[in-house]
């Protein structure tokens, strides 16, 4: 749900990059675009899927090493603030969770040239990689979810969180250069925004709600 909400700005951060993959291929192959997406995107959900492990198993691990159950519950109200502050992100009432964008500025820095320096992709194998690489882009949305994920309890779960919020954000990436713009519209439209940020401020402040109650 939260991919498929904030699809509207994945379409801002990656749409451009979905778009410039084919932008080297000669018109004839204008029509053979779908591959290249497909494997683009399929790259993007494998590093979603392999950060979701990382973070997932890891906490699992310095939970169980630590014996501190607590920490579980910490970090739960943790995710729980992040869901508030993506739905106030999607309501466009603060847009602070932007912020958190540049803590992955330093990472990205090393791995934008190397992406870069892939273009133009030459078969849609070659989209692999790149949709590998560009999947490490620094994003709020994905930071957010990510908190979720290290407290899914093991690394396959955190995985599979990751893997869900991907192919949320699948449609509209898929449909860059198509039906891209009629989506967009539909994503950003003000009644369907207001009420998608409600959902998920509801779910993040019933979510911290548990998690406070666990404590006593």
């Amino acid at each position: 749900m939260i991919g498929l909400l904030g699809a509207g700005h994945c379409l801002g951060m990656c749409g451009g990059i979905a778009a410039a993959i084919t932008l080297g291929m000669p018109g004839q192959q204008q029509q053979r675009r779908f591959p290249f997406l497909l494997c683009y995107n399929l790259g993007r959900l494998v590093s979603y899927a392999a950060a979701g492990a990382l973070i997932g198993g890891a906490v699992a691990g310095m939970a169980s090493l630590s014996g501190l159950s607590t920490t579980l519950l910490y970090l739960r109200l943790l995710a729980a603030l992040m869901m508030i502050l993506l739905a106030l992100y999607l309501g466009q009432w603060w847009q602070g969770v932007t912020k958190i964008e540049a803590v992955g500025q330093i990472l990205w820095r090393r791995i934008a040239p190397l992406a870069q320096s892939m273009l133009p992709l030459k078969s849609p194998i070659s989209a692999f990689p790149f949709g590998l690489l560009w999947g490490w882009l620094p994003c709020g949305l994905v930071y957010s979810t990510l908190s979720w994920a290290a407290v899914a309890g093991n690394a396959v779960s955190g995985a599979g969180v990751m893997l869900a919020f991907g192919l949320g954000t699948l449609p509209a990436m898929i449909l860059v250069g198509t039906m891209a713009e009629r989506l967009k519209l539909w994503l950003s439209n003000q009644i369907f925004k207001k009420t998608s940020a409600v959902l998920l401020l509801v779910y993040g402040i019933h979510t911290g709600y548990i998690a406070i109650t666990q404590f006593s």
